[in-house]
């Protein structure tokens, strides 16, 4: 494998996910083996792990980019394409930051359930296990479909354990992500428990073009969500482009009368 953000051909594996986690969430031995490898295989050069090097090949595969997610940056997609990244998404941060037209929402300051941006304003958002730490994941991908222009694409990653369906832990003991647990306050606390449904809250938020990519194997996927034309837009483009050909066809006809 070669990673898709920096070419490097050097990997390593980190065990990342802690007995409390495991225990937690009932984890069996295979579901463990592959969420350590999503988490901490991870590249020797630029440091991303399995789960960023799959959104960064999720970006370059949709938009048939050559070379590396680096490189992108000289590309049209990097010169024009209008980015927002929310929250850090882990190492690729440091790449995506270097397109022309980049925007970062950081949490607490900007949240992703009430983003303070107009309607149809990016191209491109991306944000890496973020939903499962959001209390209502639904309303946050509305409003990630709201700002996005039409046409515009979500890629975006979120822990999800295949063998079952997704679950609400709202009823269930208190579950962290990260270091340093309950010590971090609420920020890293999981509010969902994603699973082989998890296509259907993106359906309901408004996307109905989706798709889903991975890098070696169903280890770790990267979902990108395409918002289209609705027909209530289409209604008013068809409205708006009638209106400009009326205009110009009597601004011919005043110019015919006139000779």
């Amino acid at each position: 494998m070669i990673c898709p953000v920096c070419s490097n051909d050097k990997f390593e594996q980190s065990i990342v996910i802690k007995q409390r986690l495991i225990e937690e969430w009932n984890l069996k031995s295979n579901e463990v083996e592959y969420i350590n490898k999503q988490q901490g295989y991870h590249c020797t050069n630029c440091m991303n792990n399995l789960r960023s090097m799959t959104l960064a090949h999720s970006i370059i595969q949709y938009f048939s980019l050559k070379g590396n997610l680096q490189q992108v940056r000289f590309s049209s997609v990097g010169k024009k394409k209008k980015l927002l990244e929310i929250n850090e998404a882990g190492d690729l941060h440091t790449t995506l930051s270097t397109f022309k037209y980049y925007n970062f929402a950081n949490y607490p300051e900007i949240d992703i359930q009430s983003l303070p941006y107009d309607d149809e304003t990016f191209d491109i958002i991306v944000h890496s296990d973020t939903l499962e730490h959001v209390k209502d994941s639904g309303l946050a991908l509305k409003e990630c479909n709201r700002v996005l222009k039409t046409g515009g694409v979500l890629f975006y990653t979120i822990p999800i354990v295949n063998g079952r369906l997704t679950k609400r832990r709202d009823s269930l003991s208190k579950s962290y992500h990260g270091s340093q647990e309950e010590s971090q306050g609420d920020d890293y606390l999981v509010w969902t428990e994603y699973g082989a449904d998890f296509w259907v809250e993106i359906i309901n938020a408004g996307f109905s073009e989706l798709r889903i990519y991975t890098l070696e194997d169903a280890t770790t996927i990267s979902i990108c969500a395409k918002k289209i034309m609705t027909k209530n837009y289409v209604s008013r483009l068809f409205f708006f482009n009638n209106f400009l050909l009326r205009r110009k066809f009597r601004r011919v006809l005043r110019k015919f009368i006139s000779i």
